[in-house]
C-alpha cells in the first residue's frame, strides 16, 4: 500500500496538510448563513444624504438638534462642565455618590425639585446608556420578573422601540395614537386600546414632544388616560428623550408624568440627554423605576444592577461627569435652561417659518399641522413617493414615513425645502385629480 511505501514523517505531513486544509475549509463557513441586517432607517437617511455630493443636499432624519447652519452643537453649558471637571481621574469606574447624584437630579427634572419621592427613597434608579439603554435595560427587567407580558407600544413610534423589546423577547402589540386624516391625535382609537388591552398590561408613552408625530395629547387627555390606566391597573413606562423640546420648560413638559403621580402610579422613566444637553456621543442617561416603598425600591434597584452589569459593566466617566456638573451646579444649571429655551425657541420659528412659505407658494393643502406639532419632529403627511421624489429631484432626505428633523431646516434652505414639497405635493395632486376626473 502506498502508505507502507512513504517514510512515517512524510505520511504524517501530508496527513497533517489534509486536516489542516479541511479544518480550515470548515472554519471559512461558519458565518456562510449570516446575511446582511436591514439598515436602521434614520442611518440609511444618512447615509443617502453624505453619499450625495450636491450642494443644496438637506439631512432632516437626524433626531439631533443643529444650528442655523446645519452644525452640531456644543452647548455653552457643556463647554463650562467640561473646564469645571478637567484634570478629573478619567482612568477608574466613577465613585457610587457622583452616580446616585446624577440619578437624584435626573429625577428633579421628572417629578420636581421638591417631589416627596426623592426624599422618600421610593425610587430605584442607575445610570444608564443614554434613552437606548434605559429602554433596554427596563426590557430585560420586564422580561426576568413579568415574563409572560407584552409590550402596548404607540402607533406609530421610534423604530428602534420595536428592535428593544424584540431583543428582549417582550412580545409586542401596538395602540393606535397618530390620525393620519387630521394629523393629530387619534384620541378615542387611543382609549379604545387602553381600555380593551388586558388589565396589568405594560404601555410606553411618550411624555412630550412624541417621536415621530410631534403630537402630544393634552393635559386633560393625559388626565383621561391616566385615569384609565388605574382602572386597568396598567403599568406606564415613559421614554423621555425630548424633555424641554416641546415647550421649552422642563416642568411643562413632564407635566404627563406628574399626572400619573398625582393619581397613585407607579412608574418606570427612561431620560436621555443626548439631545437636550447636546451630548449624543456621549451616552448618557437614566432609568428610575418608582416604587411603593424604599424596601421594594432597594430590592428592584440591585436587579437592574445586576442586568446592567452583566451587559455592560458600567457605562463610561466622562459623560457622567458632565452631566452630573451640570445638573448640580445652579450656575451652569440655569445656563443650561436658557439654552434648552433658546433650542426649542428656534425649532418653534423653524415651523412657523415652513409653514409661511408653503403658504405663501399657493399650496392647496392644509399645513396648519407643522405648528400644531411640537418638539423636535414634524409628521408632514408626505408619501413615500413624494419623500422618494425629494431625495431624487432636490436632493432632500428624510425617512421614508415623512418625518421631518425641524432642527434640519434653516434660514438658508427653507425657501428651497418649501418649493420643493410644494412641487411633490402639487403633482401627486393633480394626479389625483386627473383620475377623479377621469372617472
Amino acid at each position: 500500500m502506498y502508505w507502507k511505501k512513504c517514510p512515517a514523517s512524510t505520511f504524517i505531513r501530508r496527513r497533517r496538510r489534509s486536516i489542516s486544509s479541511s479544518t480550515r475549509a470548515s472554519a471559512w463557513s461558519w458565518w456562510d448563513h449570516v446575511r446582511p441586517a436591514s439598515k436602521d432607517p434614520i442611518v440609511g437617511v444618512t447615509e443617502a444624504f453624505l453619499a450625495d455630493p450636491n450642494p443644496k443636499r438637506i439631512n432632516l432624519g437626524v433626531g439631533a438638534y443643529r444650528d442655523d447652519e446645519g452644525k452640531p452643537v456644543v452647548l455653552q453649558c457643556v463647554r463650562d462642565a467640561e473646564a469645571k471637571i478637567a484634570g478629573s481621574e478619567f482612568l477608574e469606574s466613577i465613585s457610587a455618590a457622583i452616580s446616585s447624584k446624577l440619578v437624584e437630579e435626573s429625577l428633579k427634572l421628572v417629578y420636581g425639585k421638591d417631589s416627596n419621592v426623592i426624599t422618600d427613597g421610593r425610587f430605584a434608579g442607575i445610570q444608564a446608556l443614554s434613552g437606548t439603554g434605559a429602554c433596554r435595560l427596563f426590557a430585560e427587567f420586564q422580561k426576568r420578573f413579568y415574563p409572560e407580558s407584552q409590550i402596548y407600544l404607540p402607533d406609530p413610534t421610534w423604530s428602534n422601540h420595536h428592535n428593544i423589546w424584540r431583543d428582549a423577547h417582550v412580545p409586542r402589540r401596538t395602540f393606535r395614537y397618530y390620525n393620519p386624516s387630521t394629523k393629530g391625535l387619534n384620541f378615542a382609537a387611543l382609549m379604545d386600546d387602553v381600555k380593551n388591552a388586558p388589565d396589568s398590561s405594560f404601555f410606553l408613552l411618550h411624555p412630550c414632544a412624541h417621536n415621530p408625530t410631534g403630537v402630544d395629547p393634552t393635559k386633560e387627555q393625559w388626565r383621561e388616560i391616566s385615569h384609565q390606566f388605574k382602572v386597568k391597573n396598567h403599568f406606564p413606562f415613559f421614554d423621555m428623550a425630548y424633555q424641554g423640546f416641546a415647550s421649552g420648560d422642563f416642568d411643562i413638559d413632564a407635566k404627563a408624568i406628574r399626572i400619573f403621580l398625582e393619581d397613585g402610579h407607579l412608574i418606570g422613566c427612561a431620560q436621555s440627554f443626548a439631545k437636550n444637553m447636546g451630548l449624543y456621543g456621549h451616552r448618557v442617561g437614566c432609568l428610575s423605576v418608582l416604587c411603593s416603598d424604599h424596601k421594594q425600591a432597594v430590592g428592584v434597584k440591585s436587579q437592574l444592577q445586576q442586568i446592567a452589569r452583566a451587559m455592560y459593566g458600567s457605562p463610561p466617566v466622562h459623560g457622567l461627569l458632565l452631566v452630573s456638573t451640570i445638573l448640580s451646579d445652579s450656575d451652569i444649571k440655569s445656563l443650561w435652561l436658557r439654552e434648552m429655551k433658546a433650542m426649542a425657541n428656534r425649532i418653534k420659528s423653524n415651523r412657523s417659518a415652513l409653514r409661511d412659505s408653503l403658504e405663501n407658494l399657493g399650496s392647496p393643502l392644509n399645513w396648519e399641522h407643522i405648528t400644531n406639532q411640537v418638539g423636535m419632529f414634524c409628521f408632514s403627511g408626505l408619501t413615500p413617493d413624494q419623500v422618494n421624489q425629494l431625495a431624487r429631484k432636490f436632493h432632500i432626505y428624510m425617512t421614508q414615513d415623512g418625518r421631518i428633523s425641524m432642527a434640519g431646516v434653516t434660514s438658508g434652505n427653507v425657501s428651497y425645502l418649501a418649493n420643493a414639497i410644494n412641487q411633490v405635493t402639487n403633482y401627486s395632486q393633480e394626479n389625483l385629480n386627473l383620475c377623479n376626473t377621469s372617472f
